[in-house]
């Protein structure tokens, strides 16, 4: 979602969990994973 000063945008895609230390498997946030913004280019 954006929102703007005159506007709110649907817009397609999420977040995906990822693990946050470099070869971990761990994605559980309260483990040490995190997430980053998903963004769908085409459908």
């Amino acid at each position: 979602m954006l929102t703007g000063t005159d506007a709110v945008r649907i817009v397609p895609g999420g977040l995906t969990r990822v693990a946050m230390k470099e070869g971990s498997l761990v994605v559980n946030s309260s483990q040490g994973g995190g997430t980053k913004d998903t963004w769908v280019l085409d459908d």
